[in-house]
């Protein structure tokens, strides 16, 4: 399985117009990547793997990316430990991503990994949205994506490992709906481009370059803020806060979701755990 991903997936990533960040190679340092049949959560996996590794002992960064992919996984979870749906056909991973140390100055990690696999969808001709703060939706009325609202597609599970107010590495659970049966409200990428075009192993190989795009972009927090605000989904209604309705503006550089009713403002803010 991951010498078929690694094959699949030796292309650029995507990127937005304008000269690359100026960044210490670390984008380009190779993955290590560990595939499994079946696992309970690949999150699990992937905590044993960093534990286990000396060479991360004390405050060490990681200096190159790896992530745990699972054709299927029995427990994975969500936001706020929420259940995750995670039959065979789908594109199951957790990765550890080197990131910059000042994380507060870098772009958000979620927003980062979410605009490079939007441009991966893109490229296959497919409207995708993001919805604040972690989740990509189809919209309704889009070829291949029926009526209705919004389905999602893709959600992510945004981290950082911080030391001492240093970022050692970020953290990003990724399901993408390829092949599998999407649970109710979802949709796989089978339904919308067809079975021949819906190879797990081929978007295993997209989402890896995704996470390539992230970490290449990281040091730019204002381009990712402004890519991510221009594919934003935008309720049709408003949202209800503390007995307040609210309407959502656009993001912060931090990733923050802004909020307007009347004159006044909020920002909502992702906290992000431990990792």
């Amino acid at each position: 399985m991951i010498g078929a991903i690694g094959a699949l997936r030796r292309r650029r990533p995507l990127a937005p117009a304008g000269p690359p960040p100026l960044l210490a190679p670390l984008e380009l340092a190779p993955w290590r990547l560990r595939g499994l049949r079946v696992c309970a959560s690949t999150e699990t996996e992937l905590d044993r793997w960093l534990a286990q590794d000396p060479r991360l002992a004390g405050d060490a960064p990681l200096m190159a990316p790896r992530a745990v992919i699972a054709r299927r996984q029995r427990f994975g979870r969500g936001q706020q430990g929420r259940p995750w749906c995670s039959p065979a056909g789908g594109v199951w991973l957790s990765a550890a991503l080197p990131w910059p140390a000042a994380a507060a100055t870098a772009a958000a990690p979620g927003l980062a990994v979410a605009v490079g696999l939007c441009l991966r969808l893109e490229a296959r001709g497919l409207p995708v949205r993001l919805k604040w703060p972690n989740d990509l939706l189809l919209p309704g009325g889009v070829v291949g994506g029926g009526g209705g609202g919004p389905r999602k597609l893709a959600g992510l599970l945004p981290r950082l490992r911080l030391r001492g107010g240093t970022c050692r590495w970020a953290r990003m659970g990724v399901g993408l709906n390829v092949a599998n049966r999407a649970p109710e409200g979802g949709v796989a990428l089978a339904e919308l481009l067809g079975a021949g075009r819906a190879d797990p192993r081929h978007w295993c190989g997209e989402v890896l370059a995704a996470l390539e795009w992230a970490m290449a972009w990281a040091g730019r927090p204002q381009e990712v803020c402004r890519q991510a605000e221009r594919r934003l989904h935008r309720p049709d209604g408003p949202i209800h806060l503390d007995g307040i309705d609210w309407w959502p503006a656009g993001l912060t550089a931090d990733g923050g979701l802004r909020l307007v009713a009347g004159s006044a403002e909020r920002v909502l803010r992702r906290g992000f755990g431990a990792g």
